[in-house]
């Protein structure tokens, strides 16, 4: 069975993001452990752990991952700025271990005033180097594809791969795949026989074992146009044709799925909610869905 989800907010407490995805129909949930703009981070309680995990159970949520900081950057070629992220996310880590989370997405960094490989030997001795602070721990990194804006890491498959084959214990580490991403970044996911390339390349550079998530996102900007602005489902430059083949490929649809979509309402309706309801009218769906030709309608918010 697909699992479908959508970042959730833990405004209120951090159960409140399980009963708010299941109140627009999620079967998995993302959401941050703390501010993900700041540094500090409030304690997580006994209550909290308690509250999150009777809510997990309750409404038996079986995929819960967090979304590291935005701030955090291991390929800082600054070594007070790599530093402080590796703190951060050793910190990250530990409160997703005590919240019985399994997976921390992170985007891999930026190189900013160094170089890409630079950047890549960064990361991967900072991954090095929180391991041996945290020790043996219960959650792992997922590094996360990217646009490719900048000096950003990660928008190829292989910068992924060269981290990971430069991390010590590389077992500990899994991958996160942004739909909107790799289109930003020029992979395309449309029509079949390109998708199936696109496929392709990341099961020879990452390997699709190690993908644990996916966030599902339409992109607002063109294929490799190296800009990050998600889109709600089939109302971008993708359309509906990718998520068709991603929920109907046979390892892909087994992943874990998440919508990182902006919030609001559409008509008294939720717009998770409705976007979720478009992912699964695709599953099964075999016939292929040609692209509008017209620009996709301005939702209002």
């Amino acid at each position: 069975m697909v699992k479908l989800g959508a970042h959730m907010s833990i405004a209120g407490g951090y159960y409140k993001a399980i009963e708010a995805g299941v109140a627009v129909g999620c079967d998995c949930v993302q959401l941050f452990t703390k501010n993900n703009n700041q540094w500090r981070a409030k304690p997580i309680t006994d209550d909290d752990v308690e509250k999150f995990k009777a809510a997990v159970a309750k409404h038996k949520i079986q995929h819960v991952v967090s979304h590291a900081s935005y701030l955090i950057n291991l390929a800082s070629p600054n070594d007070e700025l790599r530093n402080k992220s590796i703190d951060a996310m050793v910190i990250e880590l530990q409160r997703a271990e005590l919240l019985g989370i399994p997976g921390v997405v992170m985007h891999p960094g930026s190189y900013t005033t160094s170089s890409e490989a630079a950047g890549i030997a960064a990361i991967a001795r900072s991954i090095n180097e929180i391991h041996q602070k945290i020790g043996p721990c219960d959650s792992q990194i997922l590094l996360e594809n990217v646009a490719g804006q900048g000096t950003n890491i990660g928008w190829k498959w292989e910068h992924l791969a060269e981290i990971i084959e430069q991390v010590d214990e590389h077992e500990r580490l899994g991958v996160c795949i942004d739909t909107c991403h790799a289109f930003a970044a020029g992979y395309p996911l449309s029509p079949a026989k390109d998708f199936k390339k696109t496929v392709a390349s990341l099961n020879k550079w990452v390997g699709i074992d190690r993908v644990k998530a996916i966030h599902l996102n339409d992109s607002k900007k063109p294929l490799g146009s190296r800009r990050d602005r998600h889109e709600h489902i089939g109302r971008g430059e993708m359309g509906l044709e990718p998520f068709r083949l991603l929920l109907n490929h046979h390892r892909l649809k087994k992943i874990p799925m998440y919508l990182e979509t902006a919030k609001g309402q559409e008509d008294g309706r939720d717009l998770d909610a409705i976007n979720l309801e478009t992912l699964r009218g695709l599953v099964g769906q075999t016939e292929p869905i040609a692209p509008k030709k017209s620009t996709p309608r301005q939702l209002k918010f």
